[in-house]
């Protein structure tokens, strides 16, 4: 691996998250420290209600940190303006879009905006990069429909492939496999790994598909109601970590497979 493939893309530094207003703050998680590298495909996973929507939407800017730093291609978040951290990352959201009556490419093409001019207009650049975004994501043929037309797994794939043509160095994405079959799950997961390795850019996700997490994630970010731990998915079993996520009298993690099982 050479020194620009481990470029450090995202970064914290005791970093706190929640809510606060002008009487109160609710701190949901603190002291997050990680380091993410170009290329790597990053797991968030913990339990339901602790946190991990509020970090992701706090790493977006679409939430203000309690404290600590965030730092986006070696600059602080706090100085990026809207349009420059458009260039920067782009997110999936779990959300449905907007209009589902948009085409596919349309919606696609959506991803274009922070390139293009005041006018909107698609030039030769953007169409090349909405064409090698749908390649990517095997939906060329989806390209004409309506969105209401598609499946929760083809919706997905168009969700990625307009954050793909935003052509950011990080993607993030809140929980990509909600509502989909198992086969689609690990289809979209190892879509994600393949993208990671093909265009080296960073992704960060949330999941609670953790088993299929520790199998194809580089590192892994682990919420618990004590701390968030990162590390690489052997690092984190090794330590003990995943079995902490849920009460042990209900659920065992078995650290030889990296799976889950319910106590009987």
């Amino acid at each position: 691996m050479d020194l620009e493939e481990k470029k450090i893309i995202l970064q914290t530094t005791a970093l706190s998250v929640g809510y606060a207003n002008r009487k109160a703050e609710s701190k949901i998680a603190e002291d997050i420290n990680f380091s993410i590298a170009k290329g790597e495909l990053v797991g968030l996973v913990g339990a339901n209600g602790i946190g991990k929507s509020t970090l992701l939407r706090t790493l977006t800017g679409m939430q203000t940190p309690l404290n600590g730093q965030i730092i986006i291609n070696g600059k602080n978040l706090k100085e990026y303006s809207p349009f420059q951290l458009a260039t920067q990352l782009s997110v999936v959201l779990t959300e449905a879009p907007a209009s589902k009556n948009l085409s596919v490419l349309e919606m696609v093409s959506l991803g274009r905006q922070p390139y293009t001019n005041w006018m909107g207009g698609i030039a030769d650049d953007d169409k090349k990069a909405i064409n090698w975004a749908l390649q990517a994501t095997e939906t060329q043929a989806l390209a004409p429909r309506k969105c209401f037309e598609l499946s929760d797994g083809q919706m997905q794939r168009v969700a990625i492939a307009r954050a793909l043509a935003q052509d950011t160095p990080i993607i993030i994405l809140d929980e990509p496999t909600t509502h989909l079959d198992i086969y689609h799950r690990a289809y979209i997961l190892k879509l994600l790994k393949s993208l990671t390795s093909s265009t080296q850019k960073t992704i960060l996700f949330s999941t609670h598909e953790i088993d299929l997490a520790i199998q194809l994630a580089d590192k892994m970010l682990v919420m618990t109601s004590e701390k968030t731990f990162f590390d690489s998915p052997c690092k984190l079993i090794e330590a003990d970590h995943f079995a902490a996520l849920f009460p042990k009298d209900i659920i065992d993690f078995d650290a030889a497979t990296g799976r889950f099982t319910i106590r009987k």
